[in-house]
Formats: structure tokens, sequence, C-alpha cells
């Protein structure tokens, strides 16, 4: 089961669910219980597929 990440809509908390990708409609909030779940990208995925160069990524993925 992979891992990811998701924002609630309500509350605006980010979290992550080890969830199957057929269940990922099913995910709730834990601070609040909503079921206005989005899930987010993840940061290997967003740096991996913009470049193929590990500084680049290490470096926008920093201090926020």
């Amino acid at each position: 089961m992979p891992i990811f990440e998701f924002k609630c809509g309500s509350c605006g908390k980010e979290f992550e669910r080890l969830v199957f990708r057929s269940e990922e409609d099913d995910v709730k909030c834990p601070e609040c219980g909503s079921e206005r779940t989005t899930r987010l990208p993840s940061v290997f995925a967003a740096c991996s597929l913009g470049s193929r160069s590990h500084t680049s990524c290490s470096s926008s993925s920093g201090s926020s």
C-alpha cells in the first residue's frame, strides 16, 4: 500500500495515509472528520518529473 499525502478542504490539515488508489475517495480528515480531502502531488514525483538533477530538487524543497 502506498503512502499518499492529503489536504483537508474543510480545516486545511495536511496528513499522510496508507491507501490503495481505489480507496482514495474514502479518506477522511483525522482532525475534523471531513470527507473533503484532496490528494497532494508527491514531492518526489514532482522533482523526478521536472528535472533529472537531484540538486535542483533538494534546493527547491529546503525552507518554507
